[in-house]
């Protein structure tokens, strides 16, 4: 048997309708926000994760599945969505549209590292990215989407956790005051912080190592030395979500893992299950079209992992809309009236009803069986009575109620019924 690869799962029939339905309540939100659907290719150039995420970060050094065409091209399946967008943005000159333009994605992103529930080294992303608008009023936008979406799926326990890790002039100074402060402690350092330290010391305040944490405790955090502009902006940004009675908190020890952010960064985390943990992060990212070869275009947007959410819904007991199940089983009592069957089964589906149908020869216990296994709403029987005359009896499975209907009415009564 050949088995499936590590860290990869599938995703089953019985299952697919949980991830329909946090995908529909997603395209329900951005459609309220005015955003629409962007899909990039599966794999990119190399040479756009490493000008765009950076070289120095974990995604590029050590997660990223690169191999080489039959033409010797470097190429590599993406790990995450939006320099993928970026690279579409300025590739199809996007900003030529009326800005700013907001755009979501659904994406499979691939990342070599260590597997573990709810993230798998082939996983799925829902993100928002948004063009072309510089003010914190966009920041709060992208952040209100992110809390509609999540409010809807009833998690329970968030908290917003924000921080800005201002521009380049504010950050350039920032760099020399975290390197005097860590130039001590470099011998406690993991080895990929020494190799942050000269490239990108704020990376350092993320890192998960017991004893870079430990390093970093005590180190000076970048809130504390931004510039005015971005003193301003997270200003306003605040002061919008006070307004809007958004609750948050503010986290100095957010920076992001990737490079192409920039002041505002933020995320969703969420204590309902006990230890903290993130389901949703992102922020401002406005130099990012430029590091592909764009002009300068301000950016902002977010990110989640699908399969981490759903682990998070299935623990909380949160329900999932299935209504993925059958409207109508049509059953036939023998052989003889499977043609009878076919006929109705076509009719239903003409008139906007889903219907299905026996094709093994089951017994009628049988399909009665398989027809909740299927989650079907509703079954039919059909029999020599009900062809001659040509009256019909409409189970509900869910209590047995039974509802009579004749032949000719039967699409519109059933429609009554399911929809």
């Amino acid at each position: 048997m050949i088995q499936i690869p590590k860290g990869l799962k599938d995703v089953l029939p019985q299952d697919s309708y949980k991830w329909q339905y946090v995908e529909d309540v997603a395209r329900k939100i951005c459609k309220f926000f005015n955003v629409k659907e962007i899909r990039t290719p599966t794999f990119e150039h190399t040479e756009l994760f490493k000008r765009s995420i950076g070289d120095e970060t974990d995604v590029v050094s050590k997660e990223m599945y690169t191999f080489e065409d039959r033409a010797g091209r470097s190429l590599t399946l993406k790990p995450e969505g939006t320099a993928c967008v970026a690279r579409c943005f300025v590739e199809n000159t996007l900003e030529a549209n009326s800005l700013p333009l907001k755009m979501f994605y659904f994406t499979p992103v691939f990342r070599y590292e260590k597997p573990q529930a709810g993230r798998y080294r082939e996983h799925h992303q829902f993100g928002v990215e948004v063009y072309g608008a510089s003010d914190a009023s966009m920041d709060y936008e992208v952040i209100r989407l992110a809390y509609e979406f999540l409010t809807a799926l009833k998690i329970d326990g968030l908290q917003l956790r924000l921080n800005s890790i201002g521009c380049k002039t504010c950050r350039a100074e920032y760099n020399k005051v975290l390197k005097t402060y860590l130039e001590e402690n470099l011998g406690s350092l993991c080895s990929t912080c020494r190799e942050r330290f000269e490239k990108n010391p704020l990376r350092i305040i993320d890192c998960k190592v017991p004893g870079c944490k430990e390093v970093v405790a005590s180190a000076p955090r970048i809130i504390d030395y931004i510039c005015d502009d971005c003193k301003a902006h997270m200003g306003q940004l605040r002061d919008y979500l006070d307004v809007a009675n958004i609750p948050y908190e503010m986290d100095p020890d957010i920076v992001r893992g990737l490079d192409y952010y920039n002041k505002t960064v933020f995320e969703f985390v969420t204590t309902a299950l006990g230890a903290q943990g993130t389901v949703c992060g992102g922020g401002r990212y406005d130099g990012l079209v430029e590091s592909v070869g764009g002009k300068s275009t301000p950016c902002v947007g977010f990110g989640l992992g699908l399969e981490r959410l759903l682990l998070l819904m299935e623990n909380l007991h949160l329900p999932f809309d299935n209504s993925a199940g059958v409207d109508v089983f049509v059953m036939s009592q023998n052989p003889a009236f499977v043609k009878d069957c076919m006929k109705i089964v076509s009719d239903l589906r003409n008139n906007g009803i889903s219907a299905d149908m026996d094709f093994t020869g089951r017994s009628l216990k049988a399909q009665f069986k398989y027809a909740d296994k299927i989650s079907a709403k509703y079954a039919l029987v059909i029999g020599e009575n009900e062809i001659a005359n040509k009256q019909y009896a409409v189970k509900r499975l869910a209590d047995g109620k039974i509802f009579e209907t004749n032949a000719d009415g039967l699409s519109d009564s059933l429609k009554r019924l399911c929809l």
